[in-house]
């Protein structure tokens, strides 16, 4: 092959045909340079230059194309494996397409770009039946028929989309596998005759084939058999705001959910809490259907009167269970209003005293040097145990001597590291102490599942010990009813730090508590909870008080005290509480590092009003407050912006006086705030 210098063309000859190519100013630059090279060189270079080309090319025409082509975008990116079909092994199905553990992107990627897109959820029906129109073979196809009394053979003459059902016919001989109950061939035969021959596609289960040909339709399948088992609530239709995106409001955080649960990232109890929601929903729907289908427009006789009275209440009822599911269904609105804890954690029941007035001590070690057992003989059994009525008990971990305690008991950790696998659940008045610093002291939980340490004692006490949080999906610690004392203590969070519930108390005193990605402490309406000499920093928020009371709770009772809350990505305190019904936030006063505050000794007091003027009223310095420091917008639903007040005077001195006045507030004094991210308070509004 010649190259002739300054030829804008070159031919290239092989043994099939010829081929004509462009060459720019680069290629011509490299085959000049490279004169020497071999043929096979030249030849690598060009059609290197001719796939760049082309490449291009196809992406110019997919950038131009406007449609979208759902059948080869989902064969690219989903790759279905044989599920087969053994029952024991004498099983004469043949072997299905696995669907069943698609992840959550693909069915994500399925509902909003091909099956409902921005439908209104009158019309998700319709866009279903036009997305199988699209996808499904029309007939001649191997499925299975799964109930739940059998699995037979079929195959699919026809679709009838309309109403979602297929057209089919038993395969025979019959191949049929039975749950409970005996079928033969003529009953199968005389009940696809009761059905019309016709059966529900959700019920439907493509065979495997090695072509490739069916893997669309057991994808659609799946995908439909999925929304209507996990999606889609029968109540949806009815809504009377229709005029919303379907796939935005409920698909997405319905669909984010269900894989949260698969994947044990909700805790149990929001679990149960939501099964049970949906259930009785459900009762409370058909219940109002039947009732509204028996009422007659034009009656009025004193029984549709009444009927029409019932199914108010009905409505209502059912009103409130949508509003409760949506707010589970929300990941950012569960935690903070739907979620009181496990049912069954809440009702553990206190063993009380011993019948034989007998009180245990309960040593927990693996192991104890001479030494270590003489200082805790001489320091702490010998005054535990100068009665005759005290017996000394040895345990491995702390969670079996905590579950062999009764009320009065103590026990007492020595130094070692004590990983465990359960939660630790306190439900008598038990005191839990280390023998040592809290370093040296250290239980630790890895597994997921529900909160670390439960506290529902009537007076439970902890001291000396740090807890270490691992791929958790629930707090530190839950203060679910009673009292806790915990003095000098370690907490190393993951998700919620320590959670104070209803009608609980908490006295947390020189502890150090940090790495939430929640709030470090998370107060509810109706708690006692005093905070005094503590460190609470590096979490989302230092202290979250729900302010949302109802009659019954009142409002909670919180003493802070010479606590340091610092470095954390939010306020250091903030409240929520019921608002408008928009989101919004109000910065109320950012504490700015002050050279010299510390060395002075002057540790700042802080206050909850943002007014200059003399003390006010809770309500005026609110409603100031709000008038003066709104939040200037709302991006999305729970992305608040905030106002940093301008009020910058020397307020961090301000009389303890000014705080005082606001009535969740005990006492509130010489309190530190350094660098949080957002401000030192803050409150948000839902």
């Amino acid at each position: 092959m010649e190259l002739e210098q300054g030829e804008p063309t070159c031919r290239v000859s092989d043994m099939s045909d010829m081929v004509v190519v462009d060459l720019d100013s680069t290629v011509t630059a490299e085959l000049e340079a490279g004169s020497g090279s071999s043929e096979a060189d030249t030849t690598q270079v060009l059609f290197q230059n001719e796939d760049k080309e082309a490449a291009d090319e196809e992406e110019e025409e997919d950038d131009d194309d406007s449609g979208t082509d759902h059948l080869s975008g989902e064969k690219s990116g989903t790759q279905l494996q044989r599920c087969e079909h053994h029952e024991g092994g004498r099983s004469s199905l043949p072997d299905t397409f696995q669907t069943s553990s698609l992840l959550f992107y693909e069915r994500f990627k399925a509902y909003q770009d091909y099956m409902l897109g921005d439908c209104k959820p009158s019309e998700v029906k319709a866009f279903t039946a036009d997305y199988l129109e699209k996808v499904l073979e029309p007939c001649d196809w191997m499925a299975l028929w799964c109930t739940d009394a059998f699995d037979v053979l079929v195959e699919v003459t026809d679709l009838d989309l309309k109403n979602l059902k297929a057209w089919v016919e038993l395969s025979l001989p019959l191949k049929c596998v039975t749950r409970g109950c005996e079928i033969t061939e003529e009953a199968m035969l005389s009940l696809l005759e009761a059905t019309q021959y016709k059966v529900h596609l959700q019920e439907l289960q493509v065979v495997y084939d090695e072509s490739g040909d069916f893997v669309q339709t057991a994808l659609a399948l799946e995908h439909l058999r999925f929304f209507y088992k996990h999606i889609w609530r029968e109540w949806d239709e009815e809504d009377e705001d229709d005029d919303f995106d379907y796939f935005v409001r409920c698909v997405e955080p319905r669909l984010r959910l269900f894989y949260d649960i698969l994947e044990d990232r909700v805790p149990v109890g929001l679990v149960a809490e939501y099964r049970s929601l949906l259930e009785n929903c459900s009762k409370c729907f058909q219940q109002f259907s039947q009732l509204r289908s028996s009422l007659s427009v034009d009656s009025d006789s004193e029984l549709d009167n009444v009927s029409m009275v019932e199914g108010l209440k009905l409505y209502d009822q059912l009103e409130t269970f949508k509003r409760k599911l949506r707010i589970i269904e929300n990941p950012l609105l569960r935690y903070v209003l739907a979620y009181k804890g496990n049912s069954w954690q809440q009702n553990l029941q206190s063993r009380g005293l011993r019948s034989s007035g007998l009180k245990v001590v309960h040593v927990v070690t693996e192991s104890c040097c001479t030494v270590l057992l003489q200082s805790l003989l001489s320091a702490r059994l010998m005054p535990l145990c100068s009665t005759e009525d005290t017996e000394i008990q040895f345990h491995r971990e702390p969670v079996s001597a905590v579950d062999a305690c009764h009320q009065d008991d103590v026990v007492i950790l020595l130094p070692g590291r004590y990983s465990v696998s359960s939660s630790i659940f306190i439900p008598d008045s038990i005191t839990m102490e280390g023998f040592g610093f809290p370093d040296e002291i250290v239980i630790e939980k890895k597994t997921k599942g529900s909160t670390f340490v439960e506290s529902t004692g009537a007076d439970v006490r902890l001291s000396n010990i740090k807890f270490i949080q691992h791929d958790a999906i629930e707090g530190i610690l839950c203060v679910r009813k009673g009292t806790l004392n915990m003095e000098n203590c370690v907490l190393q969070c993951q998700t919620t730090g320590v959670i104070v519930q209803t009608s609980a108390r908490l006295t947390m005193n020189v502890c150090d508590l940090y790495g939430s990605k929640g709030a470090g402490v998370e107060i509810y309406p109706g708690s006692v909870c005093s905070l005094v000499g503590n460190s609470i920093h590096h979490c989302r928020d230092g202290i979250l008080i729900k302010d949302f009371a109802n009659a019954l709770d009142g409002m909670p009772a919180i003493t802070m005290e010479n606590n340091n809350i610092h470095n954390n990505e939010g306020y250091a305190v903030i409240l929520v509480k019921p608002g408008d019904g928009k989101y919004q936030v109000l910065a109320e006063r950012r504490e700015e590092d002050r050279p010299g505050a510390e060395s002075k000794g002057d540790i700042p007091s802080t206050d909850m009003s943002t007014s200059s003027s003399a003390p006010a009223t809770p309500k005026s310095a609110e409603t100031n407050s709000m008038e003066e420091d709104l939040a200037s917008a709302v991006n999305r639903k729970w992305q608040f912006s905030r106002q940093i007040s301008r009020n910058k005077e020397v307020s961090c001195s301000r009389p303890v006086q000014d705080l005082m006045e606001h009535q969740i507030f005990v006492s509130v004094q010489g309190n530190q705030f350094r660098r949080n991210g957002k401000g030192d308070f803050g409150t948000f509004f839902y």
